[in-house]
């Protein structure tokens, strides 16, 4: 039988988390000396610059992010990543963002992280905040069972993350009018998903969907402060 309690779904950067989880990890990986500082920053910074202006080519950009990864293997990233969850990520995390996805917990709903942010850095994040369901971008595997650096399936950015969703509801056997759904996003890359869920909130929001959120009449949810 489909699960058909009401389902709420939260983008992760600058929404639950007032950082870009992924630059974020580039950056950690500079303090490893896992990359070049100089060149990684600048290409890194320009990416993020990309991603906010919509025009992010997100298969460039994994290649680009998963450099570091795919060279030193998964025991040594595996290892990194969980100092990076100790050191980087809990310092970040607010209370109100936890606050804000337990009140959905309480009233029984599902419990969905949809990120751009490819599924290496998402999946344990996602674990923190407590996440029955991580919709990411996914990554493809090697013969050895490690990342090569290109994108499985669908990337979940912009459309692609309406295209995602769509795919997970119907492998639940749900479709949109069957379910209640609510989506928490700060950036206008998520406009067409907040086009779609019952409940748009925009939280923490870039100031071009705030003109949106503020023309629609949808509800503005500041979490924390802007950084």
């Amino acid at each position: 039988m489909s699960d058909r309690r009401p389902i709420a779904m939260f983008d992760l950067d600058h929404t639950l988390l007032p950082i870009d989880s992924d630059q974020s990890w580039g950056r950690f990986t500079v303090s490893l000396g896992w990359v070049s500082s100089s060149d990684f920053h600048e290409r890194n910074e320009d990416f993020y610059r990309q991603y906010v202006a919509g025009t992010l080519d997100i298969h460039e950009y994994v290649l680009f992010a998963t450099e570091a990864i795919r060279r030193k293997g998964r025991q040594d990233s595996l290892q990194a990543r969980q100092r990076y969850m100790n050191e980087v990520i809990e310092p970040a995390i607010k209370a109100s963002a936890l606050n804000l996805v337990d009140s959905h917990r309480r009233q029984g709903h599902r419990l969905v992280m949809v990120s751009a942010t490819h599924e290496f850095v998402t999946q344990p994040i996602a674990e923190r905040f407590g996440m029955e369901v991580l919709i990411s971008t996914e990554l493809e595997q090697d013969p050895t069972g490690w990342y090569n650096g290109n994108i499985k399936g669908v990337p979940a950015l912009r459309e692609g993350k309406v295209t995602r969703v769509n795919a997970w509801l119907a492998a639940q056997g749900l479709s949109w009018s069957e379910v209640q759904t609510i989506f928490y996003s700060d950036s206008m890359n998520d406009l067409p998903l907040l086009e779609c869920v019952n409940h748009p909130v925009v939280t923490n929001p870039d100031p071009r969907l705030k003109a949106v959120a503020l023309d629609r009449g949808w509800p503005l949810l500041q979490l924390f402060e802007p950084t």
